[in-house]
């Protein structure tokens, strides 16, 4: 009979998904109010363009170039110690940014704040894999994916009540007390003894990969900067430069990673083995003449990427369309697209459900289909005209991305060995970070010609595609997968049958 813990330990789930909604949703907060607060702050600093877009710049790139080591170092020492400093870290810099007496210390604080968000953002769902058993991670992931959707929607109307009651530095202080409450939190479930048990048996799991992660960091760092800054002929020269070096670092890193006997990130994530496929397709051929290919981790991140483009390329161009072509100001435009918001906070936990029904494939795919959709149809000039007409675009995409981004990330995060929930999470964490990026970069040098939106929609095709390799049986229980955990089929042919 197994005697039960003390009271804190009973309460480690609950304390554990607070943790992990409210720090996803402060990060998120973080990003919407800033962008209300960077014309206030350029003319109050006396700053340039290039030294206010390097306030966003800088914090995309430390995040980028750091999530899946800050998620390894998670498995390695506890999700729950990563995210406490990451949330001390976040709430000092952010005090220290709304003291800051010039542009040099904002952009250089912002780099530091990117660092300990880097600490911050995957332990919210490596602690997540850490606390639920599988069948139950859709729910919780919902949930985080509302709190999400609610500062995004929020953030924009609070940055400019604060904006224009106090001024900009006030939302750099907004997220300080929530994120110093949470941390304290996260202090008393680090110190459960359930908690140390579970995060301590990935301490053994081999040493770091120092080098694999210098050569992912600075592919990923040149790739966001590139991408953040745009192919204008001004930027181009540095543009290319900065793809070229993230080509060569990307490519070596792949290389290392074969030979590393520790890997950054294991190949068992991303490569699964398929019984029915010959030789010459996608991967290598096992010694049974299985076939290897990507399995269902980078599925759902490709559809992760694609969606999240598609998602932040169209409000971009949503916003250009509305304020610019219509000439409508930045209330109205807002009350447009707020169903889109409404739709990804309200849609979250009814996707984990379905799921749990059909199968991650199906919602997936459906949610998907609907981001086509709302993102074709915003193109059309009668739709734009229509406030009903454009609500009704802005909620179909809502409701799709909220599914394909509960879906997929329950798929990710659940295929991960436990052992590894941290270098999922940083994964995922780096697709929903350099999804954004891309999509701006995309829509920006298309305005102009009005192919934005079409292009979009094609990107959120490729999310289609990608959601097609998701696992397609239903579910246990709700959030659930019916495919077993990696390993579990290893396991249970080990394990004697008994008659």
């Amino acid at each position: 009979m197994t005697r039960p813990g003390p009271r804190r330990d009973r309460l480690r789930r609950p304390l554990t998904l607070a943790c992990s909604v409210v720090g996803a949703a402060v990060v998120a907060l973080d990003g919407t109010v800033l962008t209300i607060a960077q014309p206030a702050l350029q003319h109050d600093l006396g700053a340039d363009t290039a030294q206010v877009q390097w306030t966003s710049t800088g914090y995309l790139v430390a995040v980028a170039s750091l999530l899946v080591f800050a998620g390894r170092l998670g498995d390695r020492y506890g999700h729950q110690r990563l995210f406490v400093l990451g949330c001390l870290g976040f709430a000092a810099t952010s005090a220290g940014i709304a003291a800051a007496p010039g542009i040099g210390w904002v952009v250089t604080l912002r780099v530091t704040q990117g660092v300990f968000g880097a600490l911050l953002q995957p332990a919210t769902l490596g602690m997540l894999r850490a606390a639920y058993p599988p069948d139950r991670l859709g729910m919780p992931i919902a949930l985080r994916t509302s709190a999400i959707g609610l500062a995004a929607a929020v953030g924009p109307l609070v940055g400019g009540v604060l904006v224009t009651a106090y001024g900009w530095r006030a939302v750099f202080l907004l997220g300080v007390p929530p994120t110093l409450a949470i941390a304290l939190t996260g202090l008393v479930v680090a110190t459960s003894r359930q908690t140390t048990r579970e995060e301590g048996r990935g301490r053994g799991a081999g040493a770091l990969d120092l080098p694999g992660a210098c050569l992912l960091g600075l592919a990923l760092a040149c790739l966001v900067q590139a991408l953040a800054h745009g192919f204008a002929p001004p930027a181009l020269g540095g543009a290319l430069l900065a793809l070229g070096v993230a080509g060569a670092a990307g490519y070596a890193f792949v290389r290392h990673e074969r030979r590393a006997p520790h890997p950054l990130v294991p190949a068992g994530m991303l490569i699964e083995s398929r019984p029915g496929t010959k030789r010459g397709s996608l991967g290598r051929a096992g010694p049974d003449g299985s076939g290897r290919g990507p399995g269902p981790v980078v599925a759902g991140l490709g559809a992760l990427l694609a969606a999240s483009a598609a998602l932040s390329g169209t409000l971009f161009t949503a916003t250009y369309l509305l304020q610019d072509a219509l000439a409508l100001g930045p209330l109205p435009t807002a009350a447009r697209m707020l169903p889109l918001a409404l739709l990804i906070v309200a849609g979250a936990p009814v996707s984990a459900l379905l799921k749990g029904r059909f199968g991650a494939r199906r919602v997936a795919a459906g949610g998907a289909g609907l981001l086509v959709a709302g993102v074709a149809l915003l193109g059309r000039t009668e739709v734009t005209g229509s406030a009903l007409a454009t609500g009704g675009c802005a909620a179909l995409i809502g409701a799709g991305f909220g599914a394909v981004m509960v879906t997929a990330t329950s798929v990710v995060v659940h295929r991960a060995p436990r052992e590894h929930a941290g270098v999922a999470g940083g994964l995922q964490q780096t697709a929903m970070n350099t999804g954004p990026v891309l999509g701006v970069a995309l829509a920006a040098p298309l305005l102009a010609s009005g192919t934005a939106l079409p292009v979009l929609a094609a990107v959120a095709a490729l999310a289609v595609l990608a959601c097609l390799g998701l696992p397609g049986g239903r579910a246990a229980g709700a959030g659930g997968d019916a495919d077993p955990e990696p390993g579990a089929e290893r396991r249970m042919a080990d394990t004697p049958t008994r008659t």
